[in-house]
């Protein structure tokens, strides 16, 4: 394929008009790569213009006008999303018609659509609350409560501030307190998040271990420590009380080292507390890009859906987000918006293009740190 200049491709785009998508296909245009955001976008502007409707005569013209005034196909996915919060089908045709009519750049159509779009009425806030993923250490949460109540506690949080320093630490800090104040707290407002760690072990080394030939072998634990075979089944058999206290360790889970998590059994649709468990290590978070959930306030999902025939086994769930785990597509044969599979043991989100693609805002899983990959 020729190189083309910044000039040609500035040509061709001003050259894309309505009619190159009287052939829309959606599945091609995700197959080569395109994001999805603006396949539906297109999807949008093909159906109003090219879809099948009721209001063919007002089809008809639009599809004139957009032709007639050399839109180009940026301006027209403009004017659909401006139309979109409009719920009258008829007054959408005539505002599409006004909008169709307006001759210059992109600028102008903006302009021109702030003069003829009604303005949209304000949404009124609802009672809720929201946190953040983690940077450096740090979380964000925001929220919207009773005006009174927020009052209260914002005079509450004010009392004894230094004015001679910056007031938002000071309010954080004064907030904190209020919850509880510091993590050996335990009478704190908000009890502290402490996980037990747990031990990861390898199957074969498991095996090793248990026949007297690991105890020197070093196993790594959830919280980022280790330690040998021995302290292991000290540990895991009760010998030796003061190794176990000492070690602090709830549960030990074993992997193979290309099927994962050791498997459980089609016997309950849903996962038991260590089928939970052990989900969560392959996947620390929800495993779609991105997403910001520890795998600790996911649901626990079947790759294969339970009504598909998939069993309650290791092998066939992966923690997921409330939010992917009703959006993820339980059909292997329609790759909409990708689904979550396992890939190694372990659960990877897979693009409607067929690419397993990791979430980098969640540290590797126990399949990773045991067998690297």
């Amino acid at each position: 394929m020729g190189s083309v200049n910044f000039a040609e491709l500035l040509e061709s785009l001003a050259g894309l008009g309505v009619d190159v998508l009287a052939g829309f296909d959606r599945d091609a245009a995700l197959r080569v790569g395109l994001n999805p955001a603006r396949v539906r976008s297109w999807q949008r502007v093909h159906e109003v213009y090219f879809g099948a409707t009721k209001w063919t005569a007002q089809q008809r013209r639009a599809l004139e006008r957009a032709r007639g005034g050399g839109l180009s196909l940026h301006q027209l996915e403009y004017i659909e999303t401006r139309l979109s919060r409009i719920e009258d089908a008829r007054e959408r045709w005539e505002l599409r018609h006004q909008l169709l009519a307006v001759r210059g750049n992109f600028k102008a159509l903006q302009a021109a659509a702030r003069r003829i779009l009604p303005p949209a009425a304000p949404k009124p806030p609802r009672k809720k609350l929201s946190f953040t993923g983690s940077r450096d250490g740090m979380r964000g949460f925001t929220g919207w409560a009773p005006e009174r109540q927020v009052a209260d506690l914002e005079s509450a949080l004010r009392r004894g501030l230094d004015l001679d320093q910056p007031e938002a630490p000071q309010l954080m800090d004064a907030f904190l307190a209020l919850l509880g104040g510091t993590r050996a707290n335990a009478s704190a407002v908000v009890p502290p998040a402490a996980p037990r760690p747990i031990v990861l072990v390898p199957l074969d080394t498991h095996v090793d271990i248990l026949g007297g030939r690991g105890d020197d072998t070093l196993l790594r634990l959830t919280d980022g420590t280790t330690m040998t075979g021995a302290e292991y089944l000290a540990t895991i058999f009760g010998e030796g009380p003061a190794q176990v206290r000492a070690a602090g360790v709830g549960e030990a889970a074993l992997f193979h080292p290309q099927r994962g998590a050791v498997n459980l059994y089609r016997t309950q649709r849903y996962a038991n507390a260590k089928q939970r468990v052990l989900a969560s290590l392959t996947a620390p978070g929800c495993p779609v890009p991105g997403c910001r959930h520890g795998a600790d306030n996911c649901q626990i999902h079947h790759i294969t859906a339970w009504r598909h025939g998939g069993e309650t086994n290791l092998a066939n769930l992966a923690p997921l987000c409330r939010y992917h785990n009703r959006a993820n597509d339980d059909d292997p044969r329609a790759r909409s918006r990708g689904r979550v599979e396992m890939v190694r043991g372990a659960p990877r989100w897979v693009s409607p293009g067929g690419r397993a693609v990791a979430n980098p805002r969640h540290g590797p899983g126990a399949m990773e740190l045991l067998f690297g990959g």
